[in-house]
């Protein structure tokens, strides 16, 4: 075997072709892996436009097996591993390939890319692509390559194209050309490459079996500790045993890697990188080799940050209540976007150079930059960056909670905006906070909203399960819709108005009898919410009626409280990026759909938190908007008005839609099981949508009870030969050895779940989710795609591919990453033919476990 290192414009040069072998899985890499590779590219270009020379970044390696040289003499090569790098990289340049088709002018730029990255131009058949992956997976790299109308499809190809082409718009739209010049020299020259070639004869399935199958290699803090330990030939004994093993102790490995990097960037590193701490940290260290008092020093001061940081992952520990109390906030927040400030005020703390109260007050200035943004509904992409850039930007003699209150107020445009008062306001009367970031976080805004009403009884929400409850309810029965017809304004009927308030915050609140709380009108609703412990819930108890004008004044009262709760920027920094965030979304979503879908006006004005008519006024206002013809009205029927930009396509935007796959009736209304649903919008763009990705495990007795309302709810709401085919399915799925869980929401939904070892866990496969009130089973392939073995592509379109079979079931495939869902009726009739795809995927689910089971211990079986 030969190994050099290379560059992707290197390595894919001239007549070539990469052909994926038929052993190798499908494209697997989403969103977070596509994310951690943009970051890194997007911090190569800034290096670059700041006129630095960046040093390349290690990509990973791709191994090759030699092919056969066809009769042109176009070598082809088989690509043993690093398959997923090589199609992501290939996809990033059809992209940008696109952006250059798309922003007009750079025709040259793009057919460059085109002839010399994707396509060897001479070749015909599937000699014509320079990359030909698995055959699951090559209809949809083909279709992105040949900008097919189906370019962007369903399934994890289609996702990573679309991710590229929204990053790409995004990042044009700030940086200008310039930038998008900048991705392609950082795609084509700055990512290295080991590139490892085998020779013939090789066995290249062996050598896949041998790369994939290595023991657990040395982490990060692996690799440092090791290299200090070489540098204290005389010392090393003793600072280990009274040192480094008491903190490898306290943190244990995650969290002594994650103090590691911590401590580059509170010492000014601020693109430090986790994947690459033994490197930075070498070279700091290595002027002090040679001095074993100064190591040992160094050790001594991190073991001194090891026990800050156990403060801010268990904030219990912290002595001063103030600053406990902040921490605590922020450990409910997740995530780790704080960590650096709080080290760093912590050493500060420690060192006498800040006061508790000081450093309570800089990190409430944090919470309520992070708070603020999510109300907004700003994307958390950049604040990370925010944060590590902090420790470096903080004066020495400077009051910390002050400093830090500037830093963040003079980030007035793009990523690293800090919503002042009136943005907060609007934004909380009509933005959809339901959808907004993490649903712990959306609990922990409503909680300390809550106990801002001081009341006499303290709540303990460790004990009382709160979960946060529709008022207005999300399926709502006919007299609700009859209470907001009377406040609807013109044009716009009822459920128009529910979907632009069901899910903002003056419509939410928390509650532990979400089961009790239901569907019921609001009169029903009052007597529970009355006697609820919660001064909130009381005091939506108190209003007569609930609709339109009572949740738009319980807003602006809520959004009185925030501004006190969560303090705003100095005062006269106004942002400077005069656009309302809400359109930056919007073009998000249209760049996220998937081809073969379509959405209304009313489904992107409630996902951005403004009505229908503006919607379509910034539509047609809006020249070349990516996506714009996939927007129909309430009915599916394209738009009177709709209008292709000068330049651009002719013909009907029904003819390119029906290119895409979305099916039209005689009447020109687009198929309803191609729509994309505000919900579905936003969980294309990462946000979490239900109240429960992986169902919660429950008591026996509360099993029971759920188990018990989810039948009243279905067979109060539903046919009697509806429920008694639901039932018999599910007592047909136990049978099969798999068990039942159950939502906590209002409306009981039913999860038929395969079972591992009695629990659940990340490893929970369940195929549907049966909600008994509103009618529908949700087909989850949205979550089964995380979990193996169906995150393998071919296995999800199989289950979809069943469902369809059976008469009464429609699953648009654009929906194959969605939650598509089917009437609960089907079960009527065709209880038989589900419950042997539920045998099927039963089946499926336990051969997978077993041969996971034999791979981790061979004397299992």
């Amino acid at each position: 075997m030969h190994a050099q290192e290379t560059t992707f414009k290197e390595l894919v040069q001239g007549e070539k072709q990469y052909q994926v072998p038929l052993y190798q899985r499908t494209y697997s890499w989403q969103r977070e892996q596509l994310q951690q590779l943009w970051d890194d590219v997007q911090e190569l270009v800034e290096e670059q436009l700041e006129g630095r020379a960046p040093a390349a970044h290690f990509l990973g390696s791709v191994v090759l097996a030699p092919g056969r040289i066809t009769a042109g003499g176009m070598q082809r090569w088989l690509v043993v591993d690093g398959q997923q790098r090589l199609t992501t990289l290939m996809l990033a340049f059809t992209a940008l390939r696109d952006r250059h088709r798309e922003r007009g002018g750079a025709e040259r730029q793009a057919d460059r890319i085109h002839d010399l990255v994707l396509v060897n131009k001479y070749r015909n058949g599937d000699d014509h692509y320079r990359l030909l992956p698995t055959q699951a997976d090559r209809d949809a790299f083909t279709a992105c390559v040949e900008s097919s109308p189906k370019a962007g499809g369903p399934g994890n190809v289609g996702a990573a194209y679309r991710f590229f082409l929204a990053a790409l718009t995004e990042g044009e739209e700030s940086g200008g050309e310039v930038w998008t010049d900048a991705v392609e020299a950082v795609l084509s020259g700055l990512l290295s490459i080991v590139e490892i070639t085998a020779a013939e004869g090789d066995n290249v399935y062996r050598i896949f079996e041998s790369i994939n199958n290595t023991g657990v290699g040395l982490s990060q803090s692996d690799l440092l500790r090791n290299y200090l330990f070489m540098c204290l030939p005389t010392r090393g004994e003793s600072v280990y045993r009274n040192r480094w093993l008491p903190m490898q102790e306290l943190l244990g490995p995650a969290n002594l890697e994650l103090l590691v990097w911590l401590d580059l960037v509170v010492a000014g590193n601020s693109r430090a990188k986790q994947s690459e701490i033994y490197r930075d940290q070498k070279k700091r260290l290595e002027p002090l080799s040679a001095d074993e008092a100064a190591l040992e020093a160094e050790i001594e001061s991190l073991s001194r940050r090891a026990e800050r940081l156990m403060r801010i992952l268990e904030p219990e520990r912290e002595a001063d209540p103030e600053l406990r109390e902040v921490l605590e906030r922020l450990s409910r927040w997740g995530g780790q976007t704080h960590y650096p400030l709080a080290l760093q005020l912590l050493d500060r703390v420690d060192g006498g150079q800040a006061t508790p109260h000081q450093a309570a007050r800089a990190l409430a200035y944090a919470e309520s930059y992070m708070v603020r943004r999510l109300f907004a509904g700003y994307s958390t992409t950049g604040s990370n960056r925010v944060f590590m850039e902090m420790p470096r930007e903080l004066e020495k003699d400077e009051d910390p909670a002050e400093a830090v209150r500037r830093i963040l107020s003079k980030n007035k445009t793009g990523a690293r905006v800090w919503p002042d008062d009136d943005a907060v306001r609007e934004a909380i009367r009509t933005r959809p906070f339901y959808k907004a970031g993490r649903s712990n976080q959306r609990l922990q805004v409503l909680r300390r909203l809550e106990e801002s009403y001081g009341g006499s009884e303290p709540v303990d929400y460790a004990k009382a399960r709160l979960t946060v409850e529709h008022v207005l309810p999300q399926n709502p029965a006919q007299q609700w819709f009859d209470l907001l017809a009377e406040e609807a304004e013109d044009g716009q009927g009822p459920d128009e108005l529910h979907a632009l308030l069901v899910h903002t915050l003056g419509n939410l609140t928390l509650s532990a009898d979400n089961a009790k709380l239901s569907n019921h009108p609001f009169r029903r609703k009052q007597e529970i919410l009355d006697s609820s412990a919660l001064r909130m819930n009381q005091e939506i108890a108190g209003r007569e009626r609930w609709g339109r004008a009572e949740i738009l004044d319980r807003a602006a009262g809520l959004a009185d409280r925030a501004v006190r709760l969560w303090p705003g920027p100095v005062a006269g920094t106004v942002p400077g990026d005069d656009e309302w965030s809400g359109w930056k979304e919007l073009r998000a979503a249209l760049l996220a759909m998937p081809a073969g879908t379509w959405t209304t006006y009313g489904d992107v004005a409630a996902l951005i938190g403004t009505h229908a008519v503006p919607v379509g006024q910034h539509l047609a206002s809006k020249a070349g908007l990516h996506g714009a013809y996939r927007v129909l009205t309430a009915d599916g029927r394209v738009s009177a008005g709709f209008r292709w930009p000068d330049g651009q396509e002719s013909g009907d935007a029904r003819t390119r839609l029906e290119a895409e796959g979305v099916p039209f009736d005689d009447a020109g209304r687009a198929r309803r099981s191609h729509r994309l649903t505000t919900a579905d919008l936003a969980a294309l763009l990462g946000k979490e949508t239900a109240e429960e990705a992986v169902p919660s495990p429950q008591t026996e007795d509360e099993q029971q009870s759920a188990a018990d309302r989810f039948e009243a709810q279905l067979r109060d709401n539903q046919t009697k030969e509806t429920a008694e085919g639901v039932l018999g399915a599910l007592r047909f799925w136990e049978q099969q050895g798999g068990h039942l869980a159950y939502g906590r929401a209002s409306e009981t939904s039913c999860f038929p779940m395969a079972r591992f070892g009695g629990t659940l866990d990340t490893r929970a496969l369940w195929p549907l989710g049966i909600y008994p009130v509103s009618g529908t089973v949700e087909v989850v392939f949205q979550y089964l795609k995380r979990r193996h073995p169906f995150d393998d592509e071919p296995l999800r379109r199989e289950l979809m591919t069943r469902l369809n079979g059976i008469e009464g079931i429609d699953l648009a495939e654009a929906k194959l990453d969605l939650r598509p869902s089917f009437p609960v009726e089907v079960f009527a009739v065709r209880s038989e033919e589900i419950c042997a795809v539920l045998e099927w995927f039963a089946h499926t689910a336990a051969l997978a476990e077993a041969r996971r089971m034999l791979d981790e211990d061979p004397g299992t079986l």
